[in-house]
């Protein structure tokens, strides 16, 4: 199975409200990110021996490459062994995945993974065929033609291919984005946190509302954000926790942690039963030493609605074809009975900021955890949850489980 290895675990999270930033900078939030995360566990950014940073289309749409080095410039930051990563939208789980490789090889006792993105101008406008060109440098050259916005016309493909193998309707996938609005009305860090959404509401073509791709299912209501928006988390071994006199409400264990990526082009590939995901969700569960009914709560990476119901199935909460019905029956949510789902309110409520996706994910999986959300999404006495991040065309996977210490 896994070898013995160092305990790691996360220590401190924060992150900007999702939406909107203005005018702030690339190096202003590098360095909020930075010194909020370090405040949040109550550690200098100077005690931080480590650190990795995710910007996917930051260097596309604001001309800014080696973010390392402004991560550097961060008092306290420079000289560390820092690096920019890029996995597409899984770029944020893979900050923080480098970072746990650095302390697990001994190179530091505490570490920092960021992820940012700044999507719109300071006026909070957006460029969307910029953007959509951006994001479609993420799948292969042989799967953009013909396609304006690659993205949504990937996953359109990818709906229409879901409803035909198990005879889904889009009524009943229209309850994944109404779960996530639901639960993003409670989370006042969402970018939709004042928009209610109803079964109606997404199946309705009126204003805003519209088929994506003429011919296909997805509509607009059933996509996520885009956004502004920086996270950070800290994890630290025992020895830095010992070391730094982090007091142990602020303690949570990455127990479990995995990664695995498909080819590129999904000619030829089953995108709706994603091998690497399955793969890499699996590997976290072994590495855990827990099976999916171990879990009471999860964050996954709901770029699309048809993304929610598919990542229920890679989570081994539902078989292939049935994730749907996890959210038609109300087993996503808060109130349900089965294990919550993007609590934070998702990719498509809270926010797709794409290289901090994948780091607010396993940060609001420790704020869970550790009784830092709102009342109204509190999960009853946690003690396992999950991640699950992609990028591309369900290509590039990234998954964790965190455990409560006690």
């Amino acid at each position: 199975m896994f070898r013995e290895r160092k305990r790691i675990f996360v220590v401190g999270y924060h992150q900007s409200p999702f939406g909107k930033l203005g005018a702030m900078s690339i190096p202003a939030m590098i360095g909020a990110a930075a010194e909020g995360a370090a405040a949040d566990a109550g550690i200098e950014t100077a005690s931080i021996d480590v650190g990795s940073i995710a910007g996917l289309i930051v260097p596309i749409l604001n001309d800014q490459t080696l973010m390392g080095g402004l991560l550097a410039a961060v008092p306290g930051m420079a000289g560390k062994n820092i690096e920019c990563v890029e996995n597409a939208c899984a770029s944020g789980g893979q900050a923080i995945l480098s970072v746990v490789y650095k302390l697990l090889l001994g190179f530091g006792d505490v570490g920092i993974a960021i992820g940012i993105e700044k999507m719109r101008n300071d006026e909070g406008k957006m460029d969307g065929v910029l953007i959509g060109k951006a994001l479609g440098t993420a799948s292969h050259p042989e799967n953009r033609e013909g396609k304006v916005f690659i993205f949504p016309h990937l996953f359109a493909e990818v709906m229409d291919r879901y409803m035909k193998e198990w005879g889904v309707t889009e009524e009943e996938l229209a309850h994944v984005p109404v779960t996530m609005y639901r639960h993003a009305n409670m989370n006042p860090l969402a970018q939709m946190n004042k928009v209610q959404m109803s079964v109606d509401k997404v199946m309705t073509l009126d204003g805003p509302n519209r088929y994506v791709v003429d011919g296909l299912p997805l509509k607009t209501f059933e996509c996520s954000q885009v956004s502004d928006g920086y996270a950070a988390i800290i994890l630290a071994t025992q020895e830095g926790i010992d070391r730094l006199g982090i007091a142990p409400d602020k303690v949570v264990e990455l127990v479990g942690f995995g990664a695995a990526v498909d080819p590129l082009s999904v000619t030829g590939r089953d995108v709706i039963r994603p091998a690497a995901a399955y793969k890499a969700m699996n590997a976290a569960y072994d590495m855990a030493g827990i099976h999916a009914e171990n879990i009471d709560v999860a964050e996954v990476h709901d770029c699309f609605g048809i993304m929610g119901a598919i990542a229920v199935e890679i989570l081994g909460l539902a078989d292939p074809g049935k994730g749907v019905f996890y959210y038609v029956d109300g087993r996503a949510r808060i109130d349900g009975n089965g294990v919550p789902i993007n609590t934070s309110g998702g990719l498509i409520a809270k926010g797709h900021p794409v290289g901090a996706t994948g780091v607010a994910m396993v940060g609001w999986n420790y704020r869970q955890l550790t009784g830092q959300v709102p009342d109204g999404l509190k999960v009853k006495d946690p003690e396992y949850a999950a991640s699950f991040n992609i990028g591309g065309p369900i290509c590039a996977s990234v998954t964790t489980v965190l455990r409560k210490v006690r």
